[in-house]
């Protein structure tokens, strides 16, 4: 995570804010308070409909009469407001500092958000954004050539990881490996499985190259397919 993420005042102005973001390409800023509480958030999403663009939102007057007097003035003070206060969302999704990895990516993706504060006793102490995750992916990727396995270890680590998968728990699949080159036999039910059969085998240290004869039985007539092999050749070392 961010330990020192930029911040604004509920005070500043909105000009402020928006120089806040370009300075330091972001889009959203958490709002804090002197002592450090988080009290909102100003996206990009907040300045989208101003006034001042001429992009507040425009109704025909039927819909006017059929919106709430509460919402059109909501919206009005979108259009218009000149502090961050005004505008920022007070129902901030957040976590903590010993949640899971899991648990933010879940929560990123369930809000679809871009960033969630973390915060701890009310107060703001980083925040994590999918750059912050993209980081720490790029931290346990695997270095090309990074851990060599001879042809016996790596077709025992790919049946290993296929009985883990729940679809490569049937046992029709199988791998010829020779020099590090796999070549994937069998058959499967979907074809769905097929790519993550491939997918999973490239992802073996030591594996230079896959190619896939595995075939897909179609359900209903029991026929045999196999697609087009030049969908599945992949020489990338790893």
């Amino acid at each position: 995570m961010t330990t020192r993420p930029v911040t604004v005042a509920p005070s500043a102005s909105i000009k402020q804010a928006v120089q806040l973001m370009l300075d330091h390409h972001i889009s959203g800023l958490p709002v804090v308070d002197g002592n450090g509480e988080l009290l909102g958030m100003i996206t990009e999403g907040d300045l989208l409909h101003r006034s001042e663009l001429r992009t507040d939102r425009k109704r025909p007057w039927w819909r006017d009469i059929l919106m709430s007097p509460g919402r059109s003035a909501e919206e009005y003070v979108h259009a218009h407001g000149c502090r961050v206060g005004e505008l920022m969302s007070t129902d901030v999704k957040v976590t903590s500092l010993d949640a899971e990895l899991l648990d933010v990516v879940e929560s990123i993706e369930t809000y679809n958000i871009k960033r969630l504060p973390v915060v701890d006793r009310g107060r703001l102490v980083g925040i994590i954004a999918r750059a912050d995750i993209l980081r720490a992916l790029l931290n346990v990727l695997p270095e090309s050539g990074s851990a060599f396995l001879d042809d016996q270890q790596i077709r025992s680590a790919i049946l290993a990881e296929l009985k883990h998968q729940s679809w490569g728990r049937s046992g029709m699949i199988d791998a010829i490996v020779r020099f590090g080159h796999v070549e994937l036999t069998g058959s499967v039910l979907d074809e769905r499985e097929r790519l993550a059969a491939r997918v999973l085998a490239e992802n073996i240290s030591g594996v230079k190259s896959v190619t896939n004869n595995l075939q897909w039985i179609e359900p209903m007539s029991g026929m045999a397919v196999t697609a087009p092999e030049m969908e599945d050749q992949s020489g990338s070392p790893r």
